[in-house]
């Protein structure tokens, strides 16, 4: 085993505490997170299986009685962290946000099982967490899409997983930002504040909270209220593939499908409406304000992680993505280097996030083998160089953020392990 492999591992049971994984193991994330934990779970699926479930688990136990899974869980309440259980007040048996992710661990789920030799004791522990995921999914259904539709929504730019996207400017522009607001952030203490988002910005973040907070987290009430509604593409992609695979693992443990069939039809019908042909690009939709949102990021390329059934315009879609960067040392910047609203080093506005380029490489495995080839070559070769970080400088692979980051070193472990 190589000695970066052995770092990855080391990194993930560093950061490992009871039952779960730090995001890293400084004050910048002091809890566990949802999609965070199932890249982690991935990656522990490469070395320790155990570990692999009891993440997952761990994480499931924080689930909502309605079916949500919160993007945060606060195992460990002696944290300063902003905003932190006390601040989001949710009132639960174990203290979380009251927001959600994208549902990926369904998705890394059923790629784990195809990985690994199962027990007849953990199928019997898979066959209820498939339960509590299609009952998480069915939430999304229900209260993110009311009418039925096809496409969900999230009421907060966190609930993305891009936190700070450009994609988010123009609907967080028509946010009034409460009066009176005080908080105290923390991560700016721990990071080079030009790295993290501005001031501005984290006022709107806090102010859309306030709101959902302020109107008890109520799923019945707030897609029609919440000062924050964006149907997104790479949101949807990933919600899309979750639906694919939940369908899958329901009918391996012969669990009714009734409920998901015909919404996947759907959805994979609707979610091509976002395409713009003109632009070649797929965009998000500013429900509240009734608006397209055009800024090319690399999570509109997500799309091809849910595997639409469309030849043709995955082959645009492809001949797209390798402009989106063409000419680049490293891939892929989280918004294109073209774009007024390109930072260098600003979170999720300009740096390489190695999650970003693990969900496109998965997407395109079955597509454009060459290129999906190229794009773990050139994602393996800079964790190669740089270690495992939050995220890199897309001119120059500098490492940025955190540092020991769970889910890049996972990541790679996946990356360089699994031969699928």
């Amino acid at each position: 085993m190589s000695k970066l492999l052995k770092n990855a591992q080391k990194t993930l049971l560093n950061n490992r505490r009871s039952g779960y994984t730090l995001p890293t193991n400084n004050k910048l994330y002091p809890a566990q997170w949802n999609w965070d934990s199932a890249f982690i779970a991935l990656g522990y699926s490469h070395f320790n299986l155990n570990f692999a479930l009891e993440e997952i688990n761990t994480l499931l136990k924080g689930q909502w009685k309605d079916g949500m899974i919160p993007h945060i869980l606060f195992h460990d309440k002696n944290t300063k962290y902003f905003p932190n259980h006390t601040v989001w007040n949710c009132g639960n048996k174990i203290a979380s946000s009251g927001i959600t992710q994208p549902p990926i661990i369904v998705s890394v789920l059923r790629q784990i099982l195809e990985g690994n030799k199962i027990s007849k004791k953990q199928e019997k522990k898979i066959k209820e967490i498939v339960k509590k995921l299609k009952k998480y999914l069915e939430w999304f259904i229900k209260f993110r899409d009311p009418k039925k539709k096809g496409l969900v929504s999230i009421l907060h730019p966190w609930e993305s997983g891009y936190d700070n996207s450009s994609i988010w400017d123009e609907p967080m522009s028509q946010v009034k930002v409460e009066k009176g607001l005080k908080y105290k952030r923390g991560d700016i203490k721990v990071v080079n504040p030009e790295q993290r988002p501005l001031s501005k910005d984290y006022d709107r973040y806090v102010t859309i909270k306030n709101h959902l907070k302020a109107n008890k987290y109520n799923p019945n009430k707030l897609y029609k209220i919440s000062k924050f509604n964006v149907i997104d593409v790479g949101f949807n992609s990933i919600f899309l593939r979750a639906l694919k695979d939940l369908l899958i693992l329901l009918n391996k443990y012969h669990i009714d499908t009734s409920s998901l069939t015909k919404y996947v039809k759907k959805s994979e019908t609707q979610i091509v409406k976002l395409y713009n042909s003109k632009k070649n690009i797929f965009y998000a939709y500013d429900v509240k304000n009734k608006k397209k949102i055009t800024v090319p990021s690399i999570t509109n390329f997500f799309i091809l992680y849910a595997d639409i059934n469309n030849n043709l315009l995955n082959k645009k879609i492809i001949k797209n993505l390798k402009n989106y960067n063409k000419g680049k040392k490293y891939l892929f910047s989280s918004i294109k280097p073209e774009h007024k609203s390109f930072e260098e080093k600003r979170y999720w506005r300009g740096p390489i996030w190695i999650n970003c380029n693990w969900i496109v490489y998965q997407g395109l495995k079955n597509k454009d083998k060459i290129f999906s080839d190229y794009i773990k070559h050139k994602t393996i070769d800079l964790l190669n160089k740089k270690g495992f970080h939050e995220y890199y400088s897309c001119k120059n692979g500098n490492a940025m953020g955190a540092y020991n980051f769970s889910w890049s070193a996972a990541l790679y472990l996946d990356l360089v392990l699994n031969k699928n």
